[in-house]
């Protein structure tokens, strides 16, 4: 795979050559379009050795943003699904432990302080796993199942790494797994037309891999997967009692849910 590297900025190698008296972390991101919130992110992380990000096609100012804040910016020729971006991203970093990231997440101050306290007192052979608390239309989400969210972010490249899952990839790790102190603040949708145009990717490349596993659905089968997921997470999971933002985010969610299995139904009839 032909890969293009950018250029370092002056200001970043010599932060990195004063700080070899730590471990060193990668950060590193898959990103596209991104230039509305980047920055925010980045801004976060620059206590870390490396930004390594890995630009999937962006048309926008993301790529720039990025070298100006220090961060080393690869970029992709083909689209192969998450998993495999993500690992890929995770190879062109330059050191081992890695801290994956998504544009839209920043790294709370007491989740970086922590990082910072065992980047010089050592890591465990574990992988570990980070809360994250999500934003909807600019407001905390505290239920819908979005509540207690964990996911694997710090991990030694040695000891795992991303499956090929063309989306809702997943890290396995082949150390235990702990969870660390600290949150990732996640700002997801600002507005539900951005929620709509993410549902509409993420539900054809859903569609494609639940074709490809080969399951079929029906036209039915959508609707009541549809009406299952607003009523899981808007009742059974208490998503009334995030208000008005809940509601839209159990809404838009239960009709990604139906769009996805709605175009698998409509690749079963072509």
């Amino acid at each position: 795979m032909s890969l293009t590297t950018a250029p370092q900025s002056e200001l970043w190698t010599y932060r990195k050559l004063n700080r070899t008296d730590m471990i060193p972390i990668s950060v590193v991101m898959i990103v596209k379009n991104e230039e509305s919130i980047i920055q925010r992110c980045l801004n976060a992380v620059q206590w870390a050795e490396e930004i390594c990000v890995l630009d999937t096609g962006s048309s926008d100012r993301t790529p720039q943003i990025c070298r100006e804040l220090g961060a080393i910016v690869h970029f992709l020729p083909k689209w192969e699904g998450f998993g495999k971006a993500r690992q890929q991203a995770c190879t062109l970093a330059t050191h081992d432990w890695i801290l994956s990231l998504d544009a839209d997440e920043v790294v709370s101050p007491g989740l970086a302080a922590q990082l910072k306290f065992m980047k010089k007192t050592g890591f465990e052979k574990v992988s570990y796993r980070v809360g994250v608390r999500s934003h909807y239309l600019g407001k905390a989400i505290n239920y819908c199942g979005w509540q207690n969210e964990t996911h694997i972010r710090l991990f030694n490249r040695q000891w795992a790494g991303y499956n090929d899952a063309l989306v809702h990839e997943s890290l396995v790790s082949s150390v235990p797994v702990k969870i660390l102190p600290g949150l990732i603040e996640h700002y997801t949708y600002p507005s539900r037309k951005r929620h709509l145009e993410k549902m509409r990717f993420y539900g054809a490349l859903g569609a494609r891999k639940l074709y490809a596993s080969g399951k079929r659905t029906s036209l039915a089968e959508a609707f009541f997967r549809a009406g299952f997921c607003f009523v899981k997470m808007y009742l059974l999971k208490l998503g009334f009692l995030d208000g008005k933002a809940g509601f839209d985010l159990c809404k838009t969610s239960s009709w990604g849910t139906w769009y996805k299995y709605y175009l698998l139904w409509k690749m079963r009839k072509s």
